[in-house]
């Protein structure tokens, strides 16, 4: 399984589009699907309404000391959190961070970070980065979700929450990893007007620091 992440160029998304929580790089607010648009999940609506897919995690690493390195310990901690990477997922996504597209990790074909097999319920997600950080190390955005499985109907994969998803992530890591979790960070990207929604998403991402 391919785990490795690519920068793309440096883009300029729609000022709407972005968040400048203080202290930290822009950060794009929706995960960006492989054509450019806000990542829709799995093309499902709630209550007829598009569902649209936020970055709900953000991950500084302060003591990785190279982007591969920063790379490996993150998927190192993904495993150990509970969130090895699992096939079964849509790919091709993108983030945003501090005016770069970042390609998704992991980077093969249908994978996902997941706590449970794709024929079973599970919170799975992508990250994006590593950014270099003006002061050293390295940030990674997420975003992670529930589904709900159900075989016998379809569409056999269905939306069931972006909050659990978020939370089972920072549980996990803060508990067996060194990314131990810092509070949030409001990135004010929930939505919820007659066309869009975000579902149960907050706004804020969790944010978790593994220090030097």
């Amino acid at each position: 399984m391919d785990v490795q992440g690519q920068a793309q160029q440096p883009v300029t998304l729609a000022a709407g589009a972005v968040a400048h929580p203080p202290g930290l790089p822009a950060i794009g607010r929706w995960m960006i699907a492989g054509d450019g648009s806000i990542a829709h999940w799995l093309g499902e609506t709630v209550d007829g309404r598009h569902l649209h897919e936020p970055i709900n995690v953000i991950l500084i690493d302060e003591g990785a000391t190279s982007p591969d390195d920063a790379r490996e310990r993150l998927v190192a901690a993904a495993a150990a959190a509970g969130f090895p990477i699992r096939f079964g997922h849509s790919t091709g996504y993108h983030g945003f961070i501090g005016g770069t597209l970042y390609g998704q990790l992991p980077q093969g074909r249908d994978d996902a970070f997941s706590n449970r097999i794709f024929e079973e319920s599970n919170n799975h997600g992508r990250i994006f980065g590593p950014h270099r950080l003006d002061g050293g190390g390295y940030i990674f955005i997420g975003a992670f979700s529930r589904e709900r499985v159900n075989l016998l109907h379809w569409p056999a994969h269905r939306y069931e929450s972006f909050n659990a998803a978020r939370e089972a992530l920072a549980r996990g890591l803060d508990a067996h990893t060194a990314f131990k979790e810092a509070g949030f960070v409001p990135l004010d990207n929930a939505v919820n007007d007659a066309q869009v929604t975000t579902g149960d998403h907050d706004g804020h991402a969790v944010l978790l620091r593994s220090p030097k």
